[in-house]
């Protein structure tokens, strides 16, 4: 993907869909502000906001494309061969199923 591909994928995931209505505040050990801070100073078009939602959204993709699939027995579908395809009961159902509920009840 080419960078002007990446930019229109991140603007069209940035417009889409609300901002959470919560507002979430951490505190962070002091080496990791001051890479947040080395970040805003070499990215200095970025707010330090702009930059720790980036780095979260990325970790959380990360962590979510890293639950391992595990093999339910029911089939759910057939694959371009012909195979079977059989449920995810593995964590990723359960966190969909909870991010589902929560933007249910945050209102989306």
């Amino acid at each position: 993907m080419n960078r002007i591909d990446e930019l229109i994928e991140r603007w069209d995931r940035d417009a889409s869909g609300e901002l959470a209505p919560e507002q979430y505040r951490v505190c962070i050990p002091i080496e990791d502000a001051a890479k947040i801070e080395a970040l805003a100073e070499m990215y200095p078009r970025r707010s330090r906001e702009q930059i720790i939602a980036d780095l979260l959204l990325a970790a959380l993709d990360e962590v979510v494309a890293r639950f391992p699939y595990v093999e339910g027995e029911r089939v759910i579908a057939r694959d371009e061969e012909g195979d079977p395809v059989f449920e995810d009961i593995g964590r990723t159902p359960q966190f969909l199923a909870l991010v589902h509920k929560h933007v249910q009840e945050a209102g989306g």
